[in-house]
């Protein structure tokens, strides 16, 4: 599946489907009077804002590697799902206030059967474009559109528990207040791990153990005595992935030849791992 391809048609997708949903949820809950209604249809809105920032991400991080930018333009990826995070929690917070004010003035809400059937619809839909962009995710490894599947899991979750409250809010005069700050807390934890995720792969990360063991079985199996490898670092520029690694060899090999096992490993390693490396070489002791 071709990245680019795949991240414009699940951004374009997601558009036309959350736009339609939030007119649907922001005009009931309006005639309604809803708080938590009107802050799901926001959360549904931000779907689409999300995926505004998906195909512009996917954009900009296509671009081909620059004399500024020799490791290619993939963290645009990154940097686009931190904003996304961060609209996220203004949203949240927006609804917090205005759910906690509406709490403290003890004002409740009636729901309507249309109010139901657009909630269910919108659960359905949601979790389906949520599954869509986690299966375009996993085929192109890519961490915005994950990011944006995320968002519409949340989404589809928040409308969960608006639907169950709808059900009970004629017995509770509170309900409808309580659900707004619900969904408010969703759309903090959803910034967050989104924010969490990003920030770590700028930062560095550690390799997950199960690739250096991978990594570790098919350098064994070119060079049959043991190499003592270690410093495996992993730089991640989403476009791209650059892999440093030391290795230790017996003291008796000429340059040549350890020069040429090398170049066999960082060959094996793009060809089997797509990671750009760079091997240190060391004598063992």
């Amino acid at each position: 599946m071709e990245k680019l391809k795949a991240q414009y048609t699940e951004g374009i997708v997601s558009i036309i489907i959350n736009t339609i949903l939030w007119l649907a949820k922001f005009w009931i809950g309006l005639a309604i009077g809803s708080i938590a209604l009107i802050a799901d249809s926001w959360h549904t809105l931000s779907d689409s804002i999300s995926s505004i920032v998906v195909i512009i991400a996917g954009k900009l991080a296509s671009k081909e590697s620059d004399k500024e930018h020799p490791f290619g333009h993939g963290r645009w990826e990154l940097i686009s799902s931190m904003f996304v995070a961060f609209l996220l929690g203004i949203v949240g917070y927006q609804f917090l206030m205005e759910s906690i004010e509406r709490f403290k003035n003890k004002e409740s809400v009636v729901y309507g059967i249309n109010a139901i059937i657009v909630i269910i619809v919108s659960i359905i839909i949601k979790e389906l474009l949520a599954q869509y962009a986690f299966y375009i995710a996993r085929k192109t490894e890519n961490t915005i559109v994950k990011a944006d599947g995320w968002h519409h899991r949340s989404d589809a979750l928040s409308a969960v528990v608006v639907l169950i409250g709808m059900i009970f809010a004629k017995y509770f005069w509170w309900m409808d207040s309580v659900l707004g700050m619900f969904c408010a807390v969703v759309l903090f934890y959803v910034a967050f791990e989104i924010m969490k995720e990003s920030v770590t792969k700028l930062l560095g990360e550690t390799p997950e153990q199960g690739l250096i063991n991978e990594i570790i079985e098919e350098i064994n199996k070119m060079y049959k005595n043991d190499l003592k490898i270690h410093h495996i670092h992993l730089h991640n520029y989403i476009s791209q992935k650059e892999l440093t690694l030391h290795i230790r060899l017996n003291g008796n090999m000429t340059i040549i030849e350890g020069h040429k096992l090398a170049t066999d490993i960082e060959m094996m390693l793009q060809e089997k791992f797509n990671m750009i490396a760079t091997i240190h070489m060391e004598p063992i002791k």
